[in-house]
């Protein structure tokens, strides 16, 4: 499997478009036509087929990363400064704790329903 295929798998299982694909790759400052890109995802009997190398799909990788979590977080003199985000970023759920007599009653043994003639 090579760069291409690996390319186009990404492609499809996550329904991206060309021109969305340049947009990832400009977060990484890549900067790459729709018509170069679709000579990557072209047949490979194709005269106008190219193959992709390892620097187009390293940067289609991080610019991806950045597209689905968000740009890293930097850290300044010990306290983290959150860059703006232009795209949706991801919230964890918070959870919440039982107090401790809601867990310890959770293992005592419960009365045993008589059986009534």
């Amino acid at each position: 499997m090579d760069n291409n295929d690996i390319l186009k798998k990404l492609r499809v299982a996550l329904k991206l478009r060309d021109d969305e694909i340049v947009e990832i790759m400009k977060l990484v400052d890549f900067r790459i036509t729709k018509t170069e890109l679709g000579a990557f995802f072209r047949n490979s009997d194709h005269p106008n087929y190219k193959e992709a190398g390892d620097q187009i799909l390293r940067n289609f990788l991080n610019g991806l990363v950045i597209h689905l979590r968000g740009p890293k977080e930097e850290k300044v003199s010990g306290e983290t400064a959150e860059v703006k985000s232009e795209g949706p970023k991801k919230v964890k759920p918070k959870f919440e704790r039982k107090p401790d007599f809601e867990q310890n009653n959770r293992f005592k043994r419960k009365p045993l329903k008589k059986d009534k003639p």
